[in-house]
């Protein structure tokens, strides 16, 4: 798209993403797209919306290019590149496959006709598997003229399995429909997403012909406005409807069932029982359904054919001696013998009837009945349909909507259900309620290690452990990913549930035997109790998630219960939270500098930035209490961007020979956009890129290397110096000085800070300085706050030194009457 640029970042796995994290992306996006819209547009400009700041956010879209009939699909981020399946940039939108591509044509269109962000949703199906994904799509205008549309894509817990639950029960014609909603929200259309051939020859059209089509462009029965329109209704009921369909030549029966925008219809053909036949018994006795007739006074068999004796199972001469009665549950006799006694000359039974069996196994049935005279005898011809494999997978479909699909064990739907009721017995009754948040130590590990198959099998495994652990009366459930939690109803004191959380801790520490290797996690619990510690079922999660979270805190593979005191941190993160977000648009950030001394010349070599926050109400808060939090809620990219972007201008107007140095942040280098944004800080700015120097720690080699790496030598081509922060504190400083030639590593403040006491403090200095000649690398000492440490820090050949001893960071008003007053006898300047 004309060298626009989609900002790339590392995919988020589907273990990590929560309902609450979807809801707090879409909150950005949208708050991102109304703040940059600027006065007299209608919409805001592609390069203020989708560039800069995204972050990992950016892996989740896909980018449209409106210009004429067919939308073009310009740019896609890692993770909808998954999701589409298709790598490719600058397509037409229906080379796509039909699943995302019209779930990505109609969020467009919405947001196109809203001029506004617009919520869409797409149900997909990979081998078998429909899963939901939330859509939001944003319109921006193009520099170029015409349209681009950003479309956020993240997957939503709930799975539901067709294939195993639909496609094996039955050969009667099955169709499975997902409805899709206007900009309004309410459904008006659907499209076929799974159809067997039962139902391609009941429609008349080929399987390829009806997968993927859309019910508002076909030509069969399903297309006609009054089963279309029952459809409708259908959705958002999660209920079952059966009607009859006259199409001409043939009579049709559908039955069908809604599974929120889910809907599994099921045709069967019952054409030979609507039309009068010549020959009755050509119509009876040949007839494949099992029929019979039944005295309409007495209930007694009259006639029964081949197909009813193969069926249930009795002999001809036993069924010809029965009634009605004998093969209906006893609990049934009285409702089902007053429908029988109400029937007129015809009927279809509207719900199942259960019918016995002559090896006394249960089935579910459909009839269809017609009053007849047999043998001068009043009567009902009866066809009978068997549905009990059609209730068994809509059984199975409505199992998943609850449960988990590798575990089996509820899922996050029926454990917020279970935990309702149990606490709402537990106010009438007064007993205790425990709420167990488990998650494990070290699967990441495993994950990382031997891959997800692996790890799947370990979660069936550490499933199956807790189950056998919980009791009857109790839940465990997976919530996702390698998170678990569990419900205690009959919790007489609070040791028991730590007596069962150390249990479990020691059961699933286990090793696990798979195929030969050993492998060995741990586990982490966070418990809390009702009423206690809340009688609701968010709040108590919640608290419970905060004891879990200590506990990991702890160093894992222990228990916790909740306490007060986490509840004020939260809220305490939480509004720092709040705060963090407007903070940046109100100007509260600024920028300090502390001098860094050059031993050799004996004056001010350079500043190093510094990130201040003040806030109106708490003053100054510490870089190391909000930095953590931008970090997580994904500020730290933006607000790190403007950081580099202010010193480069501020630097500017500095004596020519004074260098300034900025901190980078991992997670900006994750964003795969730095050298850019490098690029155009030195550009604005006209600062020289040797005066610019990037510092970075040892953490940023944890984790994609390589890619790091690259973005490293990239920047130093440009003529940057890159320095590593914190020398000697991380796992494998000597092999990073291997893979990069830096100009600078830093000695951290706490070797500084007792070397004059400690000797092995002041070895590890030597060992660095002696290490930075060695390699012609710049070394440079933090946290000088004495002149003995100075002079120790000279005598072993360090090249700078920075400290309290020469000045704390300064405001930028205050450069100029630093460089001033220290002039070139800054060594001397305690």
């Amino acid at each position: 798209m004309r060298g626009a640029l989609l900002v790339s970042a590392t995919v988020t796995q589907l273990s990590e993403n929560s309902t609450s994290q979807l809801a707090a992306d879409l909150t950005v996006l949208q708050r991102k797209w109304h703040a940059a819209i600027q006065p007299g547009q209608s919409l805001p400009s592609y390069e203020e919306v989708m560039l800069g700041s995204l972050g990992r956010l950016a892996d989740h879209l896909v980018l449209l290019e409106i210009d004429g009939e067919t939308p073009e699909v310009s740019r896609t981020g890692r993770y909808a590149q998954q999701w589409l399946g298709d790598e490719r940039w600058d397509i037409p939108l229906d080379a796509l496959s039909p699943d995302c591509g019209t779930a990505l044509a109609q969020a467009a269109s919405g947001a196109l006709q809203n001029k506004g962000p617009h919520l869409g949703t797409a149900h997909c199906v990979r081998d078998g598997i429909v899963q939901r994904y939330t859509l939001l799509a944003l319109p921006t205008a193009s520099r170029w003229g015409g349209t681009l549309v950003g479309v956020y894509v993240n997957e939503e817990r709930h799975r539901y399995n067709l294939l195993d639950a639909i496609f094996s029960s039955t050969d009667d014609g099955i169709v499975a429909l997902t409805a899709i909603r206007g900009p309004d929200r309410r459904p008006f259309d659907f499209q076929i997403v799974h159809v067997n051939q039962g139902a391609s020859q009941l429609l008349r059209h080929s399987v390829a012909e009806l997968h993927w089509s859309r019910l508002s462009v076909g030509h069969h029965l399903l297309c006609t406005p009054d089963v279309a329109g029952r459809l409708i209704e259908l959705v958002d009921s999660d209920a079952s409807i059966t009607f009859a369909v006259d199409s001409g030549d043939r009579n049709l029966s559908l039955s069908a069932t809604a599974f929120g925008d889910v809907i599994s219809v099921t045709i069967s053909d019952v054409t030979s029982l609507k039309k009068r036949e010549e020959s009755f018994r050509l119509l009876f006795d040949g007839n494949p359904m099992p029929m019979w007739v039944f005295d309409a006074q007495t209930f007694e068999f009259l006639s029964v054919n081949d197909a009813a004796v193969a069926h249930y199972g009795y002999p001809r001469d036993q069924f010809l001696r029965m009634s009605l009665r004998e093969i209906w549950p006893r609990e049934e006799w009285i409702a089902h013998g007053q429908t029988l006694l109400e029937m007129r000359d015809s009927y279809q039974s509207e719900g199942n009837w259960r019918h016995i069996k002559a090896d006394g196994s249960e089935i579910h049935v459909l009839t269809f009945g017609r009053r007849v005279v047999f043998d001068g005898r009043d009567g009902f011809l009866v066809a009978v349909v068997d549905v009990t494999e059609r209730r068994k997978a809509e059984a199975k479909i409505a199992h998943m909507a609850h449960h988990d699909g590798l575990t089996n064990l509820p899922n996050r739907a029926l454990y917020q259900q279970r935990l309702e009721q149990a606490l709402a017995q537990a106010r009438g009754s007064g007993t205790m309620v425990a709420v167990m948040c488990v998650d494990l130590d070290l699967f990441k590990n495993v994950n990382d290690s031997f891959g997800h198959p692996m790890g799947d099998r370990l979660l069936q495994c550490v499933a199956e452990r807790l189950r056998q652990q919980i009791g009857d009366g109790d839940l465990v459930a997976r919530l996702g990913g390698d998170e678990f939690a569990i419900v205690l109803t009959s919790l007489a004191t609070p040791n028991e549930a730590s007596n069962l959380a150390a249990r479990l801790i020691e059961i699933l520490s286990a090793p696990y035997d798979m195929d030969g290797l050993e492998v060995v996690i741990g586990a982490s619990i966070g418990i809390a109790l009702a009423p206690s510690d809340g009688d609701e079922c968010e709040a108590l999660s919640r608290n419970a998630d905060m004891a879990l979270y200590r506990a990991k805190a702890a160093g894992g593979g222990c228990h916790h219960f909740f306490e007060k005191e986490m509840d004020r941190q939260a809220q305490i993160r939480r509004d720092m939270e709040l705060d963090l977000r407007q903070a940046f648009a109100r100007g509260e950030f600024e920028l300090h500098y502390q001098p860094l001394i050059d031993l050799a010349e004996d004056r001010i070599g350079g500043f190093e930035t510094l990130l201040r926050w003040r806030h109106p109400e708490r003053g100054m808060i510490s870089p190391s209490d909000f930095i953590p939090v931008a970090e997580d809620i994904g500020l730290i990219v933006g607000l790190g961007e403007w950081v580099l972007r202010q010193a480069c201008l501020e630097a500017a107007s500095w004596p020519s020979d004074v260098k300034v140095a900025v901190n980078l942040s991992p997670v900006q280098f994750r964003s795969r956009n730095l050298v850019q944004v490098v690029i155009s800080a030195l550009a604005q700015s006209s600062l020289v890129p040797h005066r610019l120097e990037l510092e970075i720690t040892e953490s940023l080699f944890l984790a994609d290397s390589d890619a790091n790496l690259a973005t490293l030598h990239q920047l130093r081509s440009l003529g940057v110096r890159i320095s590593m922060d914190d020398f000697g504190t991380g796992y494998s400083s000597l092999s990073y000085l291997r893979s990069f030639p830096f100009d600078k590593i830093k000695i951290d403040r706490s070797f500084v800070k007792d070397l004059t006491e400690r000797p092995d403090c002041l070895a590890i200095v030597r060992a660095i300085a002696g290490l930075g000649r060695s390699l012609d690398i710049t070394t440079l000492a933090e946290g000088v706050e004495s002149v003995e440490q100075l002079d120790a820090l000279r005598a072993e050949g360090c090249h700078e030194v920075q400290g309290f001893l020469f000045s704390p960071a300064r405001p930028a008003s205050e450069i100029c009457g630093l460089l001033t007053r220290f002039g070139r006898q800054a060594s001397q300047a305690a």
